[in-house]
């Protein structure tokens, strides 16, 4: 996650408290969205972004799990997302997800 959005991230949390927040990844693969999701939750892991030693929980969520899939059009999510199904290796994206949340989420409701 780049420096901008970290900060972009940190200022909406700062703005609307961490427990309102969902952050909803796009990467295409496991580690790229696992690192993302890892800087929304325990703090940016390169320690140069603002987000450096920042832990704010957030929920965090890939555009492929079906907790984002079933809260969306159907109609939209196909149009813009499903063709990237058929090349993502969604199966390690979720996993990857589950295992940021389940160590660092502190709103996995």
């Amino acid at each position: 996650m780049d420096l901008e959005n970290q900060q972009r991230v940190k200022d909406l949390t700062e703005k609307h408290g961490a427990e309102n927040m969902v952050i909803v990844i796009g990467a295409a693969e496991a580690e790229a969205a696992g690192l993302a999701a890892e800087t929304v939750t325990n703090g940016d892991p390169t320690f140069a972004g603002p987000l450096a030693g920042v832990q704010l929980g957030l929920r965090v969520f890939h555009a492929v799990e079906e907790t984002f899939k079933s809260a969306v059009d159907e109609n939209v999510y196909d149009d813009q997302i499903g063709m990237m199904e058929m090349v993502l290796e969604v199966d390690e994206i979720i996993e990857e997800m589950e295992e940021i949340r389940g160590e660092f989420g502190k709103f996995n409701d």
